[in-house]
């Protein structure tokens, strides 16, 4: 039996360009551009950079793709930066590395122009079976699902290039984590669906749970214990296999495959003590995962993720601010 320990991060590589403004404007309107940052972002790469930055001490395996330009450059330079290792980073010649305009109003929420260049690209093709059966890492990550262009493309089937992806992962006997992405997408349900039986750890908010589960609810129900659980419970009759995590700003729920719910309330930072949400949900992730690989149950677990994320809403990219620091005393 092979010892396995460390978390492939595979899917989004994207440079995220931050500008921030005091306030979003109008239609035609001017406002202002104050500080303007650059970051590495996307699901993979913010996860992978805040376990890296957190320094658990775990084997980190980059999965992705880049352009051969200057974001990609960029990007490669961060993980050499962070000592993780690159060469699971493809740069596709003709394509240009993913990169996203983020639009952050200082203690509200943030808007994203996004530009999906190689991301767009990734097929089955560049997750060969080898690679999983080589490894000796025990998570696959996968983020986001229905970002991916290629990756979430419908088949005859019903199934999708994500579905053969995460198969092949869990043959190799790695566990299988998806993450998702708060985007309109008119198939969003369906390739969640699809992917949710080669899933054991699906990860989202309550928004991305909603378009996942076709659930109707406003606002004021939509974070309730009650339609969390709900959702919680329609996710795991897709098919996943182990637990169905969904986090909001008030709480986060935990439904495991027998059923049992774990509710941890959230204190919230106030408004002056976070400078952007941007990539929270990412932190979120990468400390709950960092639980999971670490079998801290349900509870230790979710209450990492809370601690990196808060960690994380104190900076103005989505991993600048979140050191050791932000987990030193639930170790």
């Amino acid at each position: 039996m092979i010892d396995r320990s460390g978390i492939i991060c595979a899917g989004n590589w994207i440079v995220d360009l931050v500008h921030d403004v005091d306030r979003w404007p109008n239609e035609s309107e001017l406002v202002r551009v104050g500080a303007q940052t650059r970051g590495v972002g996307g699901g993979a790469a913010n996860v992978i950079t805040a376990l890296a930055k957190l320094e658990t001490g775990l084997p980190l395996y980059p999965m992705g793709a880049i352009g051969k330009d200057e974001y990609g450059t960029f990007i490669i330079n961060e993980c050499r930066r962070l000592g993780v290792p690159t060469s699971g980073l493809i740069s596709k010649t003709n394509f240009a590395t993913a990169h996203t305009h983020v639009m952050s109003v200082a203690g509200q929420s943030r808007t994203f122009f996004y530009q999906g260049g190689a991301n767009d690209t990734l097929t089955t093709n560049d997750f060969p079976e080898g690679t999983f059966k080589g490894t000796s890492a025990r998570i696959f990550y996968l983020g986001y699902l229905t970002l991916l262009r290629d990756l979430d493309q419908l088949l005859e089937d019903n199934s999708t290039n994500a579905t053969k992806v995460l198969k092949r992962a869990q043959n190799a006997g790695l566990v299988t984590c998806v993450d998702l992405v708060s985007i309109h997408h008119p198939d969003f349900s369906r390739i969640v669906g699809s992917a949710a039986p080669f899933v054991d750890f699906l990860i989202s908010n309550e928004i991305e749970a909603a378009q996942a589960t076709d659930t109707k609810a406003g606002p004021e129900t939509l974070t309730s214990v009650k339609t969390l659980v709900h959702m919680a419970h329609r996710m795991l009759d897709l098919g996943v296999r182990n637990a169905v995590i969904i986090h909001c700003v008030e709480r986060v729920v935990w439904v495991g495959s027998n059923r049992d719910v774990f509710i941890i309330e959230i204190e919230p930072l106030r408004a002056d003590e976070i400078a952007s949400n941007l990539g929270a949900g990412d932190a979120f992730c990468a400390g709950l995962l960092y639980g999971i690989h670490e079998s801290q149950g349900p509870e230790r677990a979710i209450q990492l993720g809370n601690a990196v994320a808060q960690a994380s809403l104190k900076g103005l990219t989505a991993t600048s601010a979140i050191s050791a620091a932000a987990i030193k005393s639930l170790r």
